[in-house]
C-alpha cells in the first residue's frame, strides 16, 4: 500500500471514530426538521460545503473524510464483490429528488428562512448524547453496512447516498463551465497492457479501461482515490487540475510488458491492436 492510500485510509478511519459526534452534521432529515422550524442547521451548511468543494475537487470526499465510505471499505474483508451498477445508480437520485423536494416544502410550511443554527438538535455539538440518539446512530450505521455487505463495494454509496448527488451535481456545474477541477487522467495510455489491476481494486468498480480509452475517468461515480494510479504497473494513470478533456485514445496490446523504450507502431482508429 502506498503512502497516499494509507493516508486515505487513517483519514477514514478517523472519520469512521468521530461519526458519533457528527452524525447529526450528515442528516438529510434533520434538514426536514430544521426546514419545519425556520432554521439553517448543520447538515444544511455541510451539504452546501459538499457541493461548493465538489466544484474543484469532485467527490475527493468521499475518498479521503466519508464516515460512510470509511464503514463500506472496512466490509470489503467480508465481501469485495463488484455490486451490480446500471439503472440501479440512478436510485439514489430519485431518493434525493423526493427528498429536496420535501425540504423545499418544509421551509416554506415553516415561514421560510428565519435564522441559523449549525448545532441544531445537538448537545453541545455532539450528535450522539442519548439513549435515543445511540439507536438513531446504530440503524443509520446498518443502513450503510448491509449493502455493503450483501451486494458489494460501497454500494450503498452507488445506490442509497444522500449526498452522492450533491457532489455529481457540482462535477457537472464544473464541466458545463468549463472551470478547472481535480480529475484522474491517462498520460500514457497507449501503454496500458489491459491488465485490469485497475478494475480490480478500485473502491467504486468503475470500468476503468473503457474511460482510459477517453484519456480520463470521467464516470460521474469516480471519487478520485487514486487507487487506481497506485495500482497501475505502467504508471498510465496520474492526477491532474485542468479542464475536461476530450479525445479518444487506444489501448496498447495485451503484451504484460509497459514500456520497452522503443517507439511501437500504433492504430490510429483508437481501437486496440
Amino acid at each position: 500500500m502506498t503512502k497516499r492510500q494509507r493516508l486515505r485510509k487513517m483519514l477514514l478511519i478517523i472519520s469512521l471514530l468521530c461519526f458519533p459526534v457528527t452524525l447529526y452534521y450528515f442528516s438529510p432529515a434533520l434538514i426536514i426538521n430544521a426546514g419545519l422550524a425556520g432554521i439553517i442547521n448543520g447538515s444544511f451548511l455541510v451539504f452546501v460545503m459538499m457541493f461548493l468543494f465538489s466544484i474543484p475537487f469532485g467527490r475527493l470526499f468521499c475518498a479521503c473524510l466519508c464516515p460512510a465510505g470509511g464503514l463500506q471499505e472496512c466490509a470489503f474483508a467480508v465481501n469485495e464483490r463488484s455490486p451490480k451498477q446500471g439503472w440501479r445508480l440512478r436510485m439514489k437520485y430519485v431518493i434525493w429528488a423526493v427528498w429536496l423536494t420535501a425540504v423545499i416544502c418544509c421551509y416554506l410550511a415553516g415561514g421560510g428562512i428565519m435564522t441559523v443554527d449549525f448545532f441544531f438538535a445537538t448537545e453541545h455539538g455532539i450528535s450522539v448524547s442519548s439513549i435515543q440518539s445511540y439507536l438513531i446512530y446504530y440503524g443509520i450505521v446498518f443502513l450503510i453496512l448491509i449493502p455493503a455487505l450483501l451486494c458489494g463495494k460501497r454500494a450503498f454509496c452507488h445506490y442509497f447516498c444522500w449526498m452522492a448527488p450533491f457532489m455529481t451535481l457540482g462535477i457537472k456545474l464544473r464541466r458545463f463551465l468549463h472551470l478547472p477541477g481535480l480529475h484522474i487522467r491517462a498520460k500514457r495510455p497507449e501503454q496500458c497492457v489491459s491488465c485490469g489491476k485497475c478494475e480490480k481494486v478500485c473502491p467504486m468498480s468503475i470500468a476503468i479501461l473503457e474511460e482510459v480509452r477517453n484519456g480520463q475517468i470521467g464516470s460521474s461515480e469516480c471519487i478520485q482515490c487514486g487507487v487506481c494510479i497506485d495500482n497501475c504497473p505502467c504508471g498510465v494513470l496520474s492526477y491532474e487540475i485542468r479542464g475536461e478533456q476530450g479525445g479518444n485514445h487506444g489501448i496498447g496490446k495485451k503484451t504484460g510488458l509497459c514500456d520497452s523504450g522503443a517507439a511501437k507502431p500504433r492504430r490510429t482508429d483508437g481501437l486496440r491492436d
